[in-house]
């Protein structure tokens, strides 16, 4: 007969230590995150939930001052820790510890493998393994304002109660399949990607029209791009908030002498250069003084280069045949921004190199799979 499960709601700093102590021992903890993120850069912790099979534990991050002992679980090795959806936890994890996961697996990671598509969410995941319906009403509140409702309680030990009963599931499965090692290093470029440090320097070319831009103008919107990033930072406010992709785009194109002249450019937010007029100009008069030598190069796109369409095409219905092959879903195998990040670095496209590190394709499990008879498909004229 199973053990009934306890749940307790961990507030002060001894409870959590003590905790801790105990969930250490675990081999698999299931964990979640509450947060809220309207007005912010950042998430702000509202509260953590953890579930080894005995112990059911929300811990009261507002009214704790030393989460330590709860990080020390995230960096065991010796611990599973499975979470779905885990992208913004991961945020959570590095902005409010700068603690990086160690033996972390995500379960809708593992349900893409297992042919549910790439965002199968925790509600449809539990359902098709229990057959209850969770109470999603709550998933919009307001996880920082205290005292939390009972029903906000319940709705959070749902999010772990249900996952660590899945997990057993869902690991035979993967295993049985022959994807779990896939699976584990699909989560671990994830928490690459979310540790690695932000470029401000790089922020301008994934910027809306910015290809459109000559690079004097370019150089513009490079300096304008970093600094509202900065700004977004030091706020901790959405780079939105800041400024409106439209507004830098326009300002970058026109390079105005004044604040005056900002208002009268077509596109810009006038809200944004009330706010931030005087800033922005002087951003722009540091910009001008950038050496034509140091400017970005022309951002090219991939529509532009010769057969593209064709290309892709060929490259997407290959890509289709080798995830039949694999018993995968094709976009599970490659999304089209890794297809076209993989054709961008074959191409040589905007200072992509033959050594570049972070094509998804040509790496860990799908290097096998999928980059190395893709990259020959390639050299043969993509024939």
């Amino acid at each position: 007969m199973q053990n009934q499960l306890k749940k307790i709601y961990i507030q002060d700093d001894s409870a959590l230590v003590a905790l801790c102590s105990e969930l250490a021992q675990s081999t698999v903890l299931a964990i979640d995150t509450e947060f809220v993120r309207t007005r912010t850069l950042y998430p702000k912790l509202g509260l953590l939930q953890i579930n080894n099979g005995e112990t059911l534990a929300l811990i009261d991050p507002i009214s704790i001052d030393d989460l330590s002992p709860f990080w020390a679980l995230i960096t065991d090795p010796n611990i599973c820790k499975v979470l779905h959806a885990c992208s913004e936890d991961l945020e959570v994890f590095l902005t409010a510890a700068n603690c990086r996961p160690v033996n972390l697996i995500d379960s809708q990671v593992i349900m893409s493998f297992l042919g549910h598509g790439l965002s199968l969410g925790y509600a449809a995941m539990v359902k098709l393994f229990t057959d209850v319906e969770l109470d999603k009403s709550e998933s919009r509140t307001d996880w920082t304002k205290r005292p939390l409702t009972q029903r906000q309680l319940t709705y959070a030990e749902a999010d772990v109660e249900y996952l660590f009963e899945i997990y057993p599931k869902i690991y035979e499965l993967i295993s049985e399949a022959g994807w779990l090692e896939a699976a584990k290093q699909e989560t671990e470029l994830m928490i690459e990607r979310k540790f690695t440090p932000i470029d401000p320097e790089s922020l301008y070319v994934n910027i809306k029209m910015s290809w459109r831009l000559n690079p004097l103008q370019l150089n513009a919107l490079k300096y304008l791009a970093a600094w509202r990033y900065e700004q977004a930072k030091k706020k901790d406010m959405p780079i939105g908030f800041i400024a409106k992709d439209h507004t830098l785009i326009g300002l970058a194109q026109r390079n105005p002498i004044s604040v005056g002249a900002m208002l009268s450019i077509e596109g810009v937010e006038l809200l944004d250069i009330k706010h931030k007029g005087k800033s922005m100009l002087q951003v722009l008069n540091k910009a001008n003084k950038t050496p034509e030598s140091e400017y970005p190069e022309k951002i090219v796109r991939l529509d532009d280069y010769p057969g593209y369409k064709q290309i892709f095409k060929q490259v997407k219905s290959f890509v289709a045949n080798s995830a039949k092959n694999a018993d995968l879903l094709p976009e599970n195998l490659a999304s089209k921004k890794q297809i076209n990040q993989f054709l961008s670095w074959y191409f040589k496209l905007n200072g992509a190199d033959k050594n570049n590190s972070i094509i998804d394709i040509l790496h860990s499990w799908r290097y096998e799979v999928l980059g190395k008879p893709l990259t020959e498909f390639a050299d043969n004229g993509f024939k």
